[in-house]
């Protein structure tokens, strides 16, 4: 049950947009220091490929930096830009618990009838 394709994959989901949120939050507090680029986490696309290819779903998130321009100072933290990007990502990551929460309900009901 806890090794099956699925059940990784939404762990391993759930792993990436968790730093995903550290990014983030990174991001903002650095939103005025010169020179800072702001990162980008991925593992979407690795994840959907683990999971094509039916292996265990298993992946780990990578931290990139941002390519998008550079104000003068050198920074191109986006407030708009990441307060949407944490939006999506808190839906994402609630979607995500309420998804293996069904299923830890299934086992609790199965473990309950006799």
């Amino acid at each position: 049950m806890f090794d099956s394709v699925t059940f990784v994959a939404m762990n391993s989901a759930l792993d990436g947009l968790a730093m995903r949120q550290r990014v983030i939050a990174n991001n903002v507090a650095n939103l005025q220091t010169p020179g800072f680029l702001a990162g980008r986490v991925s593992f979407e696309q690795s994840l959907a490929d683990a999971v094509a290819g039916g292996r265990n779903g298993a992946v780990t998130p990578t931290v990139n930096r941002s390519l998008e321009p550079t104000r003068e100072d050198g920074n191109n933290v986006n407030l708009d830009t990441e307060t949407l990007l944490n939006i999506d990502t808190n839906l994402r990551y609630q979607l995500a618990t309420q998804a293996i929460d069904g299923t830890f309900s299934k086992m609790r009901t199965a473990l309950r009838t006799n």
